[in-house]
């Protein structure tokens, strides 16, 4: 297997190995039937790390309703199963966020929680208690084993302000050394309920663990200070349950300005990743040519682009979630696209932001060698009907961390063999 690396916003993985990507021709669109995502100026940003990115299955988020931050509140909980318990995890102190950079709106926090754990664990829920909904955008949240637990620390310490900057991840060495498998443990976007594992199904969390709580905070209605928690829900390592890991299937985003506004300096697709690397750093902000050297191909100019993952070794998915920003308007993942064994793990024609919820999936079974591919459909139209996008002028938009950039990412909730 090829040299793996982690890339994009709020830790998206990419694998070197054997990814393809294709985008369709040409960049006009077509009439967008859907309604437009009911999102504020402060509608949340996204980040594959968005709700459900993870071995927890939450229900789908409400929509409408919970669009604006003002409105959110902590997702509604599920009654404990038998064997389960459940702890609050709270930052130690204040953090008032800022652009780290000094350019755009979006700071991504990281912040170290000690879970306190007796024994070796089977997490089996998360959910997530935001401070201030005015900027708490989405919070993603990383296990953090025994053995690295000294290098979190260390790098919590390089700042006197609460956690640390992490754009693109957590910062930590190798964090995402196999994209088969990430170290995420759950997801929280505004909207979002308490996420929980199908029954008979956990995520291993050994005795002496850290989890980091990433939290990407936007500026779009100000800066404010914010104390944000997270609950997870554990069983005994002694409960015989199934191993749950997380599979990432990331692709480009080419999305060029429309005809007749495209004059704008950032309709040109070199300026606009410039433009992203002086908000996010030259790591997290070149993403957008980076996918290329794992997907395969090359930059083009389209509103829908894909990338094809191949299985590494058996697996069994039994949980689907796609991630997109507010330009987003379809996302479909297929197994063994093009052969007769094809079969739909996911598909969303009408993208709606606010409901990234995971969906149960089959149980699908893939050998190795097997494929998935994962497609996304953009739409410019979409920026003439969101405040969000109020006052900014068109641009070439690809993959990066902010409210107004995009995504285009599947993952897959799955059990090994």
């Amino acid at each position: 297997m090829r040299r793996l690396r982690a890339l994009a916003a709020a830790g998206v993985l990419l694998l070197a190995a054997a990814c393809s990507a294709g985008a369709d021709e040409g960049g006009t669109e077509d009439g967008d039937a859907r309604p437009a995502p009911t999102t504020s100026p402060a509608s949340p940003s996204a980040s594959p790390t968005s709700p459900s990115a993870s071995p927890t299955s939450p229900s789908a988020s409400p929509t409408g309703s919970h669009s604006a931050h003002a409105a959110a509140k902590p997702g509604r909980q599920t009654p404990l199963r038998r064997g389960e318990d459940r702890r609050t995890l709270t930052m130690q102190a204040s953090y008032t966020p800022s652009a780290p950079t000094g350019v755009g709106t979006d700071d991504y926090r990281c912040f170290l929680l000690d879970p306190e754990l007796e024994r070796d664990s089977w997490l089996t829920g998360t959910n997530v208690l935001p401070g201030d909904p005015d900027v708490v955008h989405h919070v993603i949240l990383f296990r953090v084993p025994p053995e690295k637990v000294a290098e979190a620390e260390a790098k919590d310490a390089e700042s006197a302000d609460e956690g640390w900057t992490c754009f693109g991840g957590t910062g930590l060495a190798g964090e995402f050394a196999n994209v088969d498998d990430a170290p995420w443990l759950g997801a929280w976007a505004p909207g979002g309920d308490e996420a929980v594992t199908r029954a008979g199904y956990g995520v291993d969390l050994p005795r002496g663990s850290r989890i980091i709580m990433q939290v990407h905070y936007n500026l779009l209605s100000g800066a404010a200070s914010d104390v944000s928690a997270t609950q997870i829900r554990t069983m005994p390592r002694s409960t015989d349950l199934t191993p749950l890991h997380t599979f990432l299937m990331p692709a480009p985003v080419e999305l060029p300005c429309r005809p007749g506004r495209d004059d704008g300096p950032l309709c040109d697709r070199t300026a606009a990743v410039e433009d992203a690397k002086a908000r996010f750093g030259q790591g997290p902000g070149s993403t957008a040519d980076i996918l290329y050297f794992l997907c395969g191909g090359e930059p083009r100019a389209s509103r829908t682009t894909s990338c094809t993952r191949r299985v590494q070794q058996p697996v069994t998915i039994i949980g689907a979630a796609g991630h997109m920003h507010l330009l987003g308007r379809s996302l479909h993942i297929e197994a063994n696209p093009g052969t007769p064994e094809a079969r739909t793990v996911l598909d969303i024609p009408l993208w709606d932001f606010d409901d990234q919820g995971s969906r149960p999936v089959g149980p699908v079974g893939l050998d190795a060698g097997d494929t998935v591919e994962i497609t996304c459909t953009h739409s410019q139209r979409l920026r003439d009907k969101l405040p969000a996008f109020a006052g900014q002028q068109e641009k070439y938009v690809v993959w990066a961390d902010g409210t107004t950039d995009e995504m285009c990412l599947g993952m897959l909730s799955v059990a090994f063999g």
